[in-house]
């Protein structure tokens, strides 16, 4: 298979992950014949120093030429420590979300038997948790009309039947492809954005017979998700929602650095980490680069590439059942291994299976 794929490294431990996330797909490309092209382009405070625009419409361009977009992380801490900055990267991410057309962000809640001991929650909770969160990316809140001056400021909650009507059909279809079991998050007791969620829900429910349908308010949700993770098998809600549980399910996994994502919708998809650019690691080859391996077999699996994508789980697997291991996630007097050793090492196992 011949793909064209956009590189955005973006910021911070970003150009190192991608390094890794490269390198794993080339030896994929070579091991099952494949051909992978990549045009890279620029994003996030990287891009703002450079042309002044987080999202420039070169790297636009880029994408939308592009089969797939391999993202990595944007942010650095000179915009972190100016709330003034009128140009932010984080903007970027957004705009790229927006004129991409990516409604859909999928992030799956998976955990690995030999990381149990690196999660927070008791091993009798979160062993053999395995859900998928899918937030919707481009309405509520973070698109929503703003105001700010120093006395006031708002930001508005809105969406529309046709935002809520598509989110919902791929959560209600992927819920077919694994348990089918999908729970509706909201805050419908209190807002009125959700209570239309819940009402377009309820609608759609009679379509979807052999789906269990279940509703749950976020603050219940994101007591459940830490006490009952296995419960779930594919969790919906809105944009706001969908930031803070996904970030909480890191909780689960033992760490941030193992949490892949793909964003689909209108235009090209996107697979990047759910980590975010930590600058104050840049450079010192200690960032995990599992997540973004991992969003690499997304990829591969988005194209139909499935035994190329199990392979790389494999692989990442079988790297951490060696304690092949970025420090955050290393045993007691592990060896000491970087961002550079964790992806050779990955890249030497599909070489050699």
């Amino acid at each position: 298979m011949k793909l064209k794929i956009a590189i955005l490294a973006g910021d911070g431990i970003g150009p190192e992950v991608m390094t890794q996330g490269v390198g794993v797909l080339n030896a994929i490309a070579e091991r099952f014949g494949h051909e992978f092209e990549y045009e890279e382009a620029i994003a996030g405070a990287h891009a703002i120093d450079l042309v002044g625009d987080p999202y420039p419409e070169s790297t636009h361009e880029a994408c939308m030429r592009a089969d797939a977009v391999l993202f990595a992380a944007v942010g650095d801490l000179k915009y972190d420590n100016d709330p003034t900055a009128p140009v932010r990267p984080e903007q970027g991410l957004l705009a790229m979300r927006k004129k991409l057309g990516l409604f859909a962000n999928v992030r799956p809640v998976v955990t690995f038997d030999c990381l149990i001991h690196k999660s927070p929650l008791k091993d009798e909770l979160v062993r053999g948790a395995d859900f998928v969160v899918i937030r919707e990316l481009t309405g509520g809140m973070y698109f929503g009309e703003k105001y700010q001056d120093n006395e006031r400021a708002y930001d508005t909650d809105v969406y529309t039947r046709p935002e809520i009507e598509r989110i919902l059909k791929v959560a209600f279809e992927m819920a077919r492809t694994r348990r089918r079991h999908l729970t509706v998050v909201d805050k419908a007791n209190i807002l009125a954005s959700s209570r239309l969620w819940r009402q377009i829900a309820k609608e759609m429910e009679p379509a979807y017979p052999d789906v269990t349908t279940d509703y749950m308010f976020v603050d219940n949700a994101s007591m459940r998700v830490l006490t009952e993770p296995r419960f779930f098998d594919v969790i919906v809600t809105e944009n706001t929602f969908g930031d803070i549980l996904t970030d909480e399910t890191s909780c689960i996994t033992g760490s941030m650095g193992l949490q892949p994502s793909s964003s689909l919708g209108l235009h090209t998809p996107l697979f990047e980490p759910v980590h975010g650019s930590w600058p104050q690691a840049a450079g010192q080859n200690r960032a995990n680069p599992l997540a973004q391996i991992l969003s690499a077999a997304m990829l591969l699996e988005h194209f139909g590439l499935n035994d190329e994508g199990a392979l790389v789980r494999e692989a990442v697997s079988a790297s951490l059942e060696a304690n092949v291991r970025t420090p955050e996630i290393q045993v007691e007097g592990g060896a000491v291994y970087g961002t550079r050793e964790v992806g050779e090492w990955i890249v030497n196992y599909i070489n050699n299976k």
